[in-house]
């Protein structure tokens, strides 16, 4: 085995929480060592969040462009040519991971690209992406690996070679008919962004409902949605097999006896912990029963001085909460008491109308037994967004039934990820929603909303 060499901190996997760590420490003089397989910038950069945005914004313009029935002489036959979208998705990702690299080199830490797995305790060996080897120990060592897309025991469909979300944002051509397992955040964002660059699309949902999480007024609502867009979602229907190839021709048999013809399959299930053959077992790091890193509030292991962020620590699946698990290992790094208990991390799904949430719903209350009081504003109550003609959707707020407390918001509309910060904010100052009720909001703006929303919230009983 090649000589051990010694650093204060190591981390295996370069994602946000634990890049953001990593350089910050480095900047202060520790000697510190990332091992990364070779996505500089982890997969937000680079197979997630960014290049899916850019590709929602490619759609985004192509579905403005053939709406324009208010302009005289609408551009309805605009074809998109798919390899200039893929030029602008890379040309995105490329620019990011660039400003990366850049950061990661002036930080000073030891970029180590290859595949790394543990050999003992806060020791991991690493197969060198240019054939060597190297073996690093850490006095502490933090795992970063994230996860991957699950692809379902459907039989054929591994035969089937189907798309998960890093092939479909690498495609230079436009599926004919798309046809996409999973009615959750991965598969909603990517049926309306490929149904507005031109093809068809299916949504095959085991569940009874799209986006499982949420009430049922706004599922309905992005059902309702799609149907007017052309997308076809089916809900608790189940795939029995799959035959065919994805990108050629492929056939989804289902349980109540039919079958669907398509040209592609994009699986979006959920995903999986990449904590498989990395030696967590000889590293003394234990898993839970779905095989993510058990971890305390402080995001410590089971082993000693050895740490997990992110995904695999069971995070929630967002860059800005990986981002928050960096603020919990400062802290703890310095002796401090900041920890993952009791945080409030809001969310958004980037279809249009946008979709957001902090904090509960009505159906969280409802199975907490916690007694509330809701109140629901339409979209199309909203001056500004009348102006724009985005009228689609609501806001409604979930506030406590013995004091004034905001407990949860939630919102399908136009700007919703932008929106929910006002309020989560408000959450985060305990103010009471009377204070967003009465406050002095831009007129004309989406936000102004807000007032108009919190005064429907009924009186106290």
């Amino acid at each position: 085995m090649s000589t051990v060499e010694k650093f204060e901190y190591v981390f295996l996997g370069g994602g946000k929480g634990g890049k953001t760590l990593a350089m910050e420490l480095a900047k202060s003089g520790k000697r510190v060592a990332v091992v990364e397989e070779g996505m500089i910038g982890g997969s937000c950069i680079n197979i997630a969040c960014i290049p899916s945005k850019a590709l929602i914004q490619s759609a985004r313009i192509m579905h403005a462009v053939q709406s324009a029935d208010i302009l005289q002489g609408g551009a309805h036959d605009n074809k998109v040519d798919m390899a200039k979208v893929h030029r602008y998705v890379r040309d995105v990702v490329d620019g990011m991971v660039d400003i990366n690299a850049k950061a990661f080199a002036a930080s000073g830490f030891d970029l180590i690209l290859g595949t790394g797995r543990f050999v003992a305790p806060r020791r991991i060996q690493v197969a060198m992406n240019d054939g060597n080897e190297r073996v690093v120990e850490g006095e502490h060592v933090f795992i970063n690996t994230g996860t991957y897309a699950a692809v379902p025991d459907v039989p054929g469909l591994r035969d089937a070679n189907p798309m998960t979300h890093v092939e479909a944002l690498a495609l230079d051509a436009l599926p004919e008919h798309l046809i996409v397992i999973g009615g959750g955040y991965i598969g909603l964002e990517m049926a309306q962004a490929f149904r507005r660059l031109g093809s068809r699309v299916t949504v095959l949902q085991e569940a009874p409902r799209v986006a499982m999480r949420e009430d049922a007024d706004v599922t309905d609502a992005i059902e309702s949605a799609f149907a007017k867009e052309g997308i076809d979602v089916r809900v608790s229907v189940k795939a029995l097999r799959v035959s065919g190839r994805s990108g050629d021709s492929v056939t989804v048999d289902l349980a109540d006896g039919s079958s669907l013809n398509g040209s592609h399959i994009l699986v979006a299930t959920g995903r999986v912990p990449r904590t498989a053959n990395i030696g967590l077992d000889v590293a003394g790091v234990e898993l839970d029963t779905r095989g993510f890193i058990r971890v305390d509030e402080r995001l410590a292991t089971s082993a000693p001085n050895t740490w997990a962020i992110g995904e695999v620590a069971g995070t929630p699946m967002f860059t800005h909460a990986s981002f928050d698990d960096y603020r919990v290992l400062k802290s703890q790094l310095a002796g401090g008491t900041l920890t993952t208990r009791d945080r409030e991390i809001p969310y958004a799904l980037f279809i249009e109308p946008e979709l957001a949430r902090v904090g509960l719903n009505e159906s969280d209350a409802q199975r907490q037994g916690i007694a509330v009081r809701v109140a629901k504003l339409p979209m199309a109550g909203i001056p500004r967004a009348r102006t724009t003609g985005d009228t689609q959707g609501f806001m409604k707020a979930v506030v406590a039934a013995d004091s004034d407390r905001i407990l949860g918001f939630t919102m399908f509309g136009s700007n919703a990820g932008e929106v929910v910060a006002v309020v989560q904010m408000a959450m985060l100052g305990k103010l009471p929603y009377t204070a967003l009720r009465d406050a002095i909001l831009a007129h004309p703006t989406i936000a102004e909303g807000l007032n108009l929303l919190f005064a429907k919230v009924p009186e106290r009983a």
